[in-house]
Order: structure tokens, then sequence, then C-alpha cells
């Protein structure tokens, strides 16, 4: 890792950090005071400069908030010590020898702390998602407690828009996309036969943000009035005249999209710049190629969301009328801009999962991925076609009816890529010699799901079925078929494939499978019942609901649990095995990539020399065949923990 200006070197340094004080040392114990403080100068510059401008009342909340969740989270991660080195750079002061100390796990502490392993930073990524998959889980059963019967039982209306909408925001800005980021942060380095991400510290420096965002986000059920309660698509004009909670969302957003973009730039950089010796692009998994193309819409469109967020910000705070039709504004703007990122969004969250079913499908079948350079194009296809998709959320908004014509070919035409991949799984698993192991079993289920939401998706492609259909639970089903059936279950897919490999523990096999039998069960009982809720003519994202709807409702909510239970045998098996599981060897599944050729876990720098690829990554059955050849260690000093 090269520095930028190393005093002395032939002089003995002592690390940075056993030069400091508890109190001045990165971590915790000075995030305490730094963050405190953050917030006692964002309160003081607000307060000075309202009161230089004569501008009365000197408190006003909400230019108050705006800075509190500006400035209070940098005193956070300045405290924890994301910006040390970056500082240190900054001002001009001889930098110290990186002694890495800061590098790898010695102990469960150096998972609470910066760190700039890329394995480490994948395994704080997926715990962290976890539990706001978690928190996102018990709100849904809270809604379904409310939806169990007719009328009022918990919640007023407010509240339980503030329950959906915080369901919405948690699950995908909070679980899926950065649960995949995880994934990704583990394996894409080893499995380009890199020694880690290309920035380490921007990596690092992109998981505090999401926590950032996360906690800020969650924050917002704290203040008076209750959270944002505008649905997670935070709809202009009505976000722009709720309560102080809806500022939560927007600041919640913005930390959400700089973590996001940041973490895209570092997987581009690392994919395209750090593969190894005769790694060309048609080697690559493909995971990598789905990381790929993922992380390039992602660079490309989060700015329209958070451009989004920030012109309801100016409208709120500042006064402006992008969304005010009284002061000229143009509500359906939000939309387009909202949508030209959310849609492609929908792809964020789905092609990971489709790299993951392609790692897992080959090795579980021994067969060689049927059109391997199809699947890649197909990715690409995609891509490009999600930019071209968005205003078919919008056909009952108001656009203009040459619009929908369109805008319902090419939401109808991104089907044939996707149904491309479909064939593609299918074909490998022919006449396969397949093992049903649970990460199979859950590629299955995605299968299966996606394609039930893929054709829902048809019929609310086509203009005359959405205009029936939209704002129904119609809808509600199909979103769940293709981010709970779709990714959700290819999340769970890589999890168990890879456990073996973050964990260097073999999980508990019987409680996988019942783990999937419970989720797959649950699922369709929850879900698929709400198509023919929507038919009738059920609308979504409501509280209360006409009694000839009763008692199907009351069926998903007993169903909701049981899907809910189901997370807690995931939870039991991945604790339990972690702790106590059979040690598991370096390649229980006799994969071919990168990653299943070193030890489980991965050493700290993950090679002891540069691997050189030599084929591709899904030979199997192929006589003679081979990925790559790992070199003889290079000799090196013996690697001893530093003491922290």
């Amino acid at each position: 890792m090269q520095e930028h200006r190393a005093v002395g070197q032939d002089d003995p340094v002592l690390p940075l950090e056993q030069r400091r004080g508890p109190l001045t040392r990165p971590g915790w114990l000075r995030a305490a005071w730094t963050t405190p403080l953050a917030f006692g100068l964002g309160s003081a510059l607000v307060a000075v400069i309202r009161l230089a401008a004569g501008w009365q009342p000197t408190f006003v909340a909400q230019p108050f908030a705006v800075a509190w969740m500006v400035v209070t989270p940098l005193g956070f991660l300045a405290g924890i010590g994301v910006f040390d080195y970056w500082a240190r750079y900054a001002s001009g002061a001889p930098t110290v020898p990186d002694d890495h100390s800061a590098h790898g796990a010695f102990s469960w502490r150096d998972y609470f702390r910066v760190n700039t392993d890329h394995k480490v930073i994948g395994v704080q990524y997926m715990v962290t998602t976890f539990a706001f998959f978690v928190i996102g889980g018990l709100i849904a059963m809270l809604m379904r407690a409310e939806l169990a019967r007719p009328g009022m039982q918990y919640f007023d209306n407010e509240t339980y828009n503030s329950l959906f909408s915080a369901h919405g925001t948690i699950m995908l800005f909070l679980f899926i996309i950065p649960a995949f980021a995880g994934i990704g942060n583990y394996v894409i380095p080893l499995m380009i036969g890199a020694s880690d991400m290309a920035f380490p510290r921007l990596n690092a420096l992109s998981y505090w943000l999401l926590l950032v965002a996360g906690v800020t986000v969650l924050a917002g059920f704290l203040v008076g009035g209750g959270n944002f309660a505008a649905g997670w698509t935070n709809y202009a004009p009505l976000s722009t005249g709720q309560g102080i909670g809806n500022l939560f969302y927007i600041m919640g957003i913005q930390w959400f999209g700089a973590s996001s973009i940041m973490t895209s730039l570092n997987f581009l950089v690392t994919v395209l710049t750090m593969r190894a010796p005769g790694m060309t692009m048609w080697r690559m998994p493909l995971l990598c190629w789905a990381n790929l193309v993922t992380s390039t819409l992602v660079v490309l469109a989060t700015p329209f969301l958070t451009g989004s967020q920030f012109f309801i910000l100016f409208d709120r705070v500042m006064h402006t009328s992008f969304f005010d039709v009284a002061g000229g504004g143009y509500p359906i703007g939000y939309q387009h801009i909202f949508w030209f990122y959310s849609h492609p969004a929908v792809y964020v969250m789905m092609l990971p999962g489709f790299g993951i079913v392609s790692e897992v499908i080959p090795v579980f079948s021994r067969k060689p991925i049927f059109g391997y350079r199809g699947m890649a194009v197909a990715l690409i296809a995609i891509m490009l076609l999600g930019f071209s998709v968005w205003a078919h959320h919008m056909f009952v908004a108001g656009i203009s009816s040459w619009v929908r014509v369109p805008m319902m070919a090419t939401s109808l035409a991104i089907s044939v890529p996707t149904g491309i991949k479909i064939f593609n799984w299918l074909a490998t698993l022919w006449a396969g010699k397949i093992r049903l192991t649970t990460p199979l079993l859950f590629a299955l289920g995605f299968i299966s799901m996606f394609v039930i939401g893929g054709l829902s998706g048809i019929y609310l492609a086509s203009v005359p079925i959405d205009i029936d259909a939209s704002d129904t639970y119609f809808v509600v089903a199909h979103i769940h078929y293709v981010l709970f059936g779709g990714s959700v279950f290819t999340v769970f897919a890589g999890l168990y494939y890879w456990f073996p490999k973050i964990t260097g523990r073999m999980y508990d096999e019987r409680l996988g499978k019942l783990h999937f039998l419970l989720t797959f069960v649950g699922f369709n009982l929850t879900f698929f019942p709400m198509h023919y809720l929507g038919i009738q003519g059920m609308p979504r994202r409501v509280a209360d609901y006409a009694d000839r709807f009763a008692d199907l409702n009351f069926f998903i909510s007993i169903a909701s649990f049981a899907l809910g239970a189901s997370t807690v045998v995931f939870l039991y098996n991945v604790i339990v095995s972690w702790r106590y599981g059979r040690p598991a060897p370096d390649n229980p599944w006799n994969s071919m990539t990168l990653e299943w050729q070193v030890s489980s876990p991965p050493p700290r720098f993950n090679f002891p020399s540069p691997p050189t690829v030599v084929g591709g990554p899904y030979e199997y059955g192929v006589p003679g065949s081979r990925h790559a050849i790992l070199g003889p260690a290079e000799p090196t000093k013996a690697e001893e923990p530093v003491p922290v």
C-alpha cells in the first residue's frame, strides 16, 4: 500500500495509535466526544447565521435539524477514525509507515473499528444489513397485525403510513442493496486474484456511511410527529408538507447515496484494473460481470435519487418551488427524476443475485454454465434497457399519452435478456449431477419465484392492465416476488454458499434446508394471495379495508408470521455454526473459482503470491480443465498480529 511521504525510513517509529492517548486515539471513545462537539458546532453555526441575517425566531426546527444531520455524522466519522489518514495527508504533515494494524481481524473487536481489509468490511456490511433486515421484518409484522382484521386495531392512519414507509426504505436501501455490497466486498477481490479492493480506506468509509444512513433513517421515529410517512418513494408534494421526520428520510438517503457511489466506484476500479495475470474479461466469473454492470448502474443512476431529495430539501428549508404548483413547480417532475433512478435500482437489487445464482448452479450441477458469453451480454443489455423503462411506474400519474406506448414496449423488451438468463440456468441444470444443498435450493427457489414476479411484471407493463391494477395489492405481490423471491432468496443462496469460506465452519445442512422450506412456503402463502386481492380491487398502503377482504387478509397475516419465524432458524444456524460448527475444508464444494483455492477463512492478504489464470471458471466435467495456478509463496517474514 503506497503512502504519501514517510518520515525517516531508518528510524524506529511506533504505530501512530500507540503514541496517542485513549481520548485522541481513533475509536469509539474519541467518537463519544467528537460527535456531541460536532452537534454543538452545527447548532452554533446555524444560530450565528440566523442572528447575523436578522431572521426571527432564531430557533427554527428544520434548518437546525438539517445542520445536525450533516455535521453530527461528520463528527462521528472523524472520531471513529475514517478521516485520519486523509486529514494528515491534506495537512501536509509527514505520514508514518503503515504497519497494517488496521488491516485484518485478530479478534472480534476488530469488527467494531475502522478496518481496511475487504473481508472484515464485507462481514461488517453483512451483519449490519441483517440487523436492518430484522428491524424491517418486525415493522412488516406490525403492519400485518394491523391488517389482520378490518378496522383500526393498533395504529392510526399516520402511524401506519410511517410503518410502511420505513419498511420499504429499510428493506430496499439498508438491506438488499448493501447486502450485495457486503457479499461482493468479501468475494470479488478473491475471485479476481487481488489482495484487496483498489481503495481500502474509501471502502471502510463506505461502510461507516451506510451505518450513518441507517441510524439517521431510524432516528426519525424519535422526533415529534413520528417518522416520515410519504412512502419509500417520498412523493412530492406530500413530502414537502410533512413533519420534520421527513427530513430524516431525506438526509438518510443522501448518506446512503454517498456510500453506494463510493462502493461502486471502488468495485469498478478493482474489477477493471486488479485482475490476476491471465484473467481476461471473458475468464471472469459471472458474479464479477454482474458486479461490474451493477456498479455502472449505481454510478450513473444514484445522483438522480439524491438530486430528487435535494430538491425536496430545498422546497422545505429554502422555500423554493421545484414541486409546488402554486409557485410554478412541477410535481410530476419529481416522479420522473425518482424513477429514473429507482427502476434501474430494481436491477441494482437483482443483477448481483443473478451473479450469485450463476456461481451456485454450475458448482452443484457439475456442469459448465450454459452460454457464458450470452449471460454476460444479457447483463449489459439489462443495464442499457433499464434506463428506458422508468415511466411505466407513471402510467396513471398524468403523463402524456404518447409516452405510454414506447415505455410499454421497452418494459416488455427488457424481459428478453432476463429470459435468456432463465433458460441458460435451466440448460445448465439439465442432465447435471445435481446436489440439492441449501445454496442450490435457494437458487432454484429464486428461479421459480422470479419467473412468477416477471410474469406479473409483464401484465403491469401493459398500459390497459396497469391502469386497472395500479395502486392495488397486485403491485404489492409483484414487487415482493421480484425483490424478496428474487433478491432475498439469492442473498441467502450466497451466504450459505460462501459461509464456509467466510467463517471456516460448516453450517448445519438440516437447519439450512428447514430454513429454505419455511421461507419458500411462508413466502408463497403470504404474497401469492395478494394477486387476487389486487384484482378484486383492494388498494395498497391503507390501514383499513372493506369487510369482504377480511378472511384472506387474516390468512395472509398468519402466513407472514410464519415467514418471519423462518428468519429465526437462519439466525440460529448462522450464530451457532459460526461458533461451534465443524471446521470447513478449504474447498468443500469442489469449486473452480479462485476464492476456493485458498484457506478458509482466507489469509490476511488473500494470496501468498499472485495467481495465474489459465482457463474459464466453470469448466466442470471437462478433462484436464483448470481455472488458475497458484504459485509458490514468496519468502516473507512471519506474519505476527499487531497489538491493538
